[in-house]
C-alpha cells in the first residue's frame, strides 16, 4: 500500500479526480482525520473536509506509477 497527499479543494478538482481514479481497477481510499471513504465515490468525497489536504491510500502496488502520473495535478508535495 502507498499513501500520497492530495489537494481536492474545489468542485471541479473533485469531479476530475473521480473521473481519473475510476479508470483504474485498483482499490483506493481517501482518509481525512478519522474518516475513510472510497476514493471512487464523489458523494463520499463531498462528505469530507476538502479545504485541507487528504491522504489517498493506493491498495495495489502494480498501478502506483500510472496512478501517480494521472493524479500529478492533485498531489501535494
Amino acid at each position: 500500500m502507498k499513501t500520497i497527499k492530495l489537494s481536492l479543494d474545489s468542485i471541479e478538482k473533485v469531479k476530475n479526480f473521480v473521473t481519473e481514479i475510476n479508470k483504474f481497477n485498483s482499490e483506493f481510499d481517501l482518509v481525512s482525520g478519522r474518516y475513510t471513504i472510497d476514493a471512487k465515490s464523489i458523494m463520499g468525497i463531498f462528505s469530507l473536509d476538502i479545504s485541507k489536504p487528504i491522504d489517498l491510500n493506493i491498495h495495489d502496488d502494480k498501478d502506483v506509477a500510472s496512478v501517480m502520473e494521472k493524479l500529478a495535478p492533485y498531489i501535494v508535495q
